[in-house]
């Protein structure tokens, strides 16, 4: 689905944006989730948030960081991935205990969790994905809401 091998190849719905080499690579991923779902779908705040805990664990757990974002419209769904050059060697996985909701980190992998439809960890041709499906309509607040 999202083997970013040669992100020069998108389907007219993928979007991509190079993170490697930036000193704050956060800023321009969130900026680019903005404004390709801006007007288009109503879970744009939760899929900045997804974008933000996966760019950020990245960050603070490879060594290279991430290297691009890929935002995917498919149908109902919103497919966004964080890319990085290490192999998937099992350390991307949410926590057995339940987060404490008043620590500084540890929280990342439970938001993602309950803001996406599902999230997983893809190997690539260059390392890996760790890929988060949301739901294209309502936002988490609303479907908790019931609304």
């Amino acid at each position: 689905m999202l083997n970013d091998s040669s992100p020069a190849v998108h389907s007219p719905h993928t979007h991509w944006v190079a993170l490697a080499g930036r000193c704050e690579p956060l800023g321009p991923a969130r900026d680019r989730v903005r404004s390709v779902l801006a007007n288009v779908v109503p879970c744009v705040d939760d899929a900045v948030l997804v974008v933000s805990e996966l760019v950020g664990n990245a960050v603070q757990h490879t060594t290279a960081g991430p290297d691009c974002l890929t935002i995917e419209i498919d149908g109902d769904q919103v497919v966004v991935a964080v890319h990085d050059p290490e192999p998937d060697d099992g350390r991307v996985h949410l926590s057995g205990t339940v987060a404490d909701p008043l620590a500084e980190s540890g929280r990342g992998l439970w938001l993602v969790q309950t803001l996406a439809r599902r999230w997983y960890v893809e190997t690539t041709a260059v390392g890996k994905a760790v890929v988060a499906v949301l739901p294209r309509g309502k936002t988490a607040v609303s479907r908790a809401a019931g609304s």
